[in-house]
């Protein structure tokens, strides 16, 4: 550590010295980087299997292996210690390969969904001058290996790009795992930032979240025993691997570091993962809401042995109570609702927790050392039971965006406190019930869509006059996008059509998910007392 000075980076808002010493002090943070727990784990038990995916099955040995290769390939295309690599694959092998190999060498990926298209990926390169972009060739129709080609062409900072293959192996990969393999050893520092991730919004495009090995591994390190993961736990993996879920809550991070099994399932469906989870005795997985009423309503769940199911972590969006109290007598498990946010605050129900509660709470603090504070509209704290706006600071939560400094002085108090735009109540025992949301972020299905960035590109369209984009309540997906589109003056209303939006989106390199659900040509749009337009008169149900 003594020839390692501190990663200077500028747009990172870093803890005041103090907290930070109190952090450390009372053990929050630890001398520990992203990747030591996976090693400790590979020198403990290098035979036992740790990654399954289709025909692919790593033991632990092996997965470290691959670690080390890909880490000398990357090294030997100059990737150094704070380079940034937008890492935008899915539910792959590869994906938890090229993250640690990154981690290795004291670089900082950049976690991108696989959904995610030239709007969001140029975005990541531009704001954070990557050196190299991962990708596989194609997903859901769409040419990634163009994507590649042209961010090189584009893009002064980017100096490789990787394409792998569809399944995320292929002759690309097989190259790099023809390195020899680096030694392990640190090649950062705990404080250093380890990675970028992102967080939807309500301004425009994605924000990215600088968080460090101390933020990242304490979240991690909380979740293990709350989630009740152990050397026996196998993990299925069925939302996007980069999210926050699938990787410290306590996904890949935390079975990788108990020693346990990880399986990763392409998608979520019920006709993918029931036999994944009858033949690898599945015994946890977390989900998002829709997904869990997919499981819940199939009739494939009568077809198959999902008994070694222990619990299923719930979050990303509200769950109903009528389905909270169907997981147990339907699938078996224990259902452990959850309530957090990629910049840092985890919440989770405890097994503990009373019938009530667990179906209607989402859970309270990880860490001891999470600060809650619960307003009212004036600013003074609420009573227990009462609902008010969540603000929060603690030993897993950032204290600002990266290079975002407009949005870090609307987003974070003077004094570290994170505004989350969420709408909560806390009982007296401390458990959250989350009512709502006081920003217009759309949360469609677990996944955030922020109303300006579609408005913005909507607008392009050469018949639109004006748009407005809300989230309107759904039963399944929690909210549906919705845009309300005024035409130009001369242009046939009728020939504005729902499909010709989407495609002009498409085109535009817009992700699926963002896409409007609903459209409906209108003359005005609703408007408050103040003149502006009135989203809460346009969020009615479909």
């Amino acid at each position: 550590m003594g020839e390692l000075a501190p990663l200077v980076l500028e747009g990172f808002v870093p803890y005041p010295e103090d907290t930070a010493a109190h952090y450390r002090a009372n053990g929050y943070w630890i001398d520990q980087t992203l990747p030591e727990p996976l090693f400790d784990t590979i020198a403990r038990t290098p035979d036992k299997t740790a990654l399954i995916a289709g025909d692919v099955e790593l033991s632990y040995a092996q997965l470290g292996d691959q670690v080390l290769r890909v880490a000398a390939a990357l090294q030997s295309r100059g990737i150094r210690r704070g380079d940034r690599t937008v890492v935008h694959l899915p539910n792959v092998p590869s994906f938890i390969v090229f993250v640690y190999a990154i981690w290795e060498l004291g670089a900082i990926p950049v976690f991108s969904p696989a959904a995610h298209r030239r709007t969001e990926i140029e975005h990541f390169v531009e704001v954070t001058e990557a050196k190299a972009y991962v990708t596989i060739s194609r997903h859901d129709g769409a040419d990634l290996s163009a994507l590649a080609a042209d961010l090189l062409d584009k893009w002064p900072s980017l100096e490789h790009t990787i394409v792998l293959d569809p399944d995320g192996r292929g002759a690309a990969f097989d190259e790099l795992l023809r390195h020899e393999p680096l030694p392990h050893e640190r090649r950062s520092r705990p404080e250093d930032v380890a990675l970028l991730q992102i967080s939807g919004g309500t301004t425009g495009r994605p924000k990215l979240i600088p968080h460090t090995s101390e933020t990242y591994l304490h979240s991690v390190r909380g979740s293990i025993p709350l989630c009740g993961i152990t050397e026996n736990s196998v993990q299925l993996t069925a939302v996007p691997i980069c999210h926050s879920m699938s990787v410290r809550s306590p996904g890949f991070l935390g079975v990788l570091a108990a020693g346990g099994t990880v399986v990763l399932a392409p998608d979520g469906s019920p006709d993918t993962c029931f036999p994944l989870i009858e033949k690898h005795r599945v015994t946890q997985s977390s989900m998002v809401p829709p997904l869990l009423l997919a499981w819940l309503n199939s009739s494939l769940k009568q077809q198959h042995d999902l008994s070694s199911l222990e619990s299923l972590h719930v979050g990303g969006a509200k769950l109903s109570a009528e389905a909270a109290r169907r997981v147990a007598p339907e699938l078996g498990a224990f259902l452990q609702q959850g309530f957090g946010m990629s910049e840092g605050l985890v919440n989770y129900n405890r097994f503990d927790v009373d019938e009530e509660r667990s179906v209607r709470c989402q859970g309270k603090p990880v860490s001891p050392g999470d600060e809650l504070l619960i307003l009212d509209d004036d600013g003074a704290e609420v009573a227990p039971g009462v609902a008010g706006y969540l603000l929060t600071r603690g030993p897993s939560t950032i204290r600002g965006y990266f290079r975002l400094p407009d949005e870090n002085a609307r987003s974070f108090t003077a004094d570290g406190f994170y505004r989350t735009g969420d709408i909560v109540e806390r009982d007296t025992e401390g458990y959250l019930s989350v009512v709502g949301r006081s920003k217009d972020q759309i949360n469609r299905g677990g996944e955030k869509v922020a109303p300006e960035e579609v408005e913005n590109l909507i607008l392009g369209h050469e018949s639109v006059h004006d748009v407005s984009v809300v989230g309107v309540p759904d039963p399944i997906l929690g909210e549906r996008v919705k845009a309300f589109v005024i035409v130009r003056q001369g242009v046939d209303p009728a020939g504005m059509k729902l499909g010709v939006v989407r495609q002009f989106l498409r085109q535009r390199g817009l992700a699926s998910y963002k896409l409007p659900d609903a459209l409906e040509v209108v003359t005005e749009f609703p408007k408050t007392g103040f003149g502006k337009v009135s989203k809460r008169l346009q969020r009615v149900p479909l």
